[in-house]
């Protein structure tokens, strides 16, 4: 078995090797440029990884893990161009860089990429494959409107806001782990139980983030920590601080909510300061370890020995940051 470690080099080795040849540059250029900014490679990894379990030689996958790399990186284009965000990994976003136009015809063709690249698999395997990929950019789709519906709303529930990070998220993980199993001939059990529990890790990392947001370590995190709290973003933790909170506390989160004029340092401070008397960080500290648990268990279910599947429980420690 390999470890996530050489998973990440033997993807990375393969996307250097990977070359767009197409042209024109001003469509073609943009797409390198995002593909070769780095980051974490989760979903290929976590492909690559769920082959490995059942077949040792992961090379006959690579262009399905260069496929999902493709697409969440497409999704990431588009969400800059809709947030209007400057900067991705410490470089300047496509619609920065270029414009706007480019962006969006750029981000199309990644799309259309992605497909290319996942199609590229035995004939057997297509229909499985891309129906799984496709229902999963839909799921993905709806979950980025959710998030956008979301913003001039004040009554989003829990159960909403799981839904939608399930969508945004999870499904992604979950997708990517499935199609490797089904590539790797798994049984369509363990296929399925390994997509419950990439959406259940799916689920615990982005709670995970919402709580970073407000209780991380910016260095660690590597971004400014109450972002979210600045923008009213509707997180899990806000949620339950809303539902949760008595009137007084009810009334002075709401007019921070409402307040146009703020120093944005007392915004976080105050707002934190509410989540602490409301007690939110042990409800989310309770519904990440439900999820996590969850996982443990969906992974347990995977009809193989424990220790083969030690590698991919190890990453999703790490992806989580725990030791166990």
């Amino acid at each position: 078995m390999f470890t996530a470690e050489k998973m990440l080099e033997l993807f990375n080795q393969a996307l250097v090797e990977h070359k767009i040849e197409r042209k024109p540059e001003g469509l073609y250029d943009p797409i390198r440029y995002v593909l070769s900014l780095g980051g974490k490679r989760i979903r290929p990894v976590l492909m690559l990884m769920a082959y490995n379990l059942y077949q040792e030689d992961v090379t006959p996958i690579m262009s399905q893990a260069l496929a999902i790399e493709t697409y969440h990186n497409y999704t990431l284009l588009h969400d800059d161009l809709m947030d209007r965000a400057e900067v991705r990994r410490g470089k300047p976003t496509v619609h920065k860089r270029w414009n706007d136009n480019t962006a969006i015809l750029s981000g199309d063709s990644m799309l259309v990429l992605a497909y290319q690249l996942m199609a590229d698999c035995p004939a057997d395997k297509i229909k499985d494959v891309l129906s799984l990929f496709t229902e999963t950019a839909l799921e993905i789709g709806e979950g980025q409107q959710y998030d956008m519906d979301f913003e001039t709303r004040m009554d989003v529930t829990e159960a909403e806001y799981l839904e939608m990070i399930r969508l945004k998220t999870s499904v992604l993980l979950a997708c990517a782990l499935k199609i490797g199993a089904l590539l790797a001939g798994a049984p369509s059990a363990d296929a399925d139980r390994l997509y419950d529990f990439g959406e259940k890790v799916g689920l615990a990392f982005q709670l995970q983030d919402d709580f970073l947001d407000v209780y991380g370590d910016s260095e660690v995190f590597g971004k400014k920590i109450g972002g979210d709290i600045l923008c009213n973003k509707k997180t899990y933790m806000l949620i339950q601080a809303l539902q949760l909170a008595d009137s007084d506390q009810h009334a002075l989160l709401k007019s921070w909510l409402e307040s146009k004029d703020y120093v944005p340092s007392e915004k976080i401070a105050a707002v934190t300061a509410l989540y602490d008397q409301i007690g939110i960080k042990q409800v989310c500290d309770r519904k990440i370890n439900d999820y996590f648990s969850q996982a443990r268990q969906c992974l347990s279910e995977v009809d193989l020995p424990e220790e083969k599947k030690a590698c991919l429980w190890d990453f999703a420690l790490s992806l989580l940051n725990r030791k166990s």
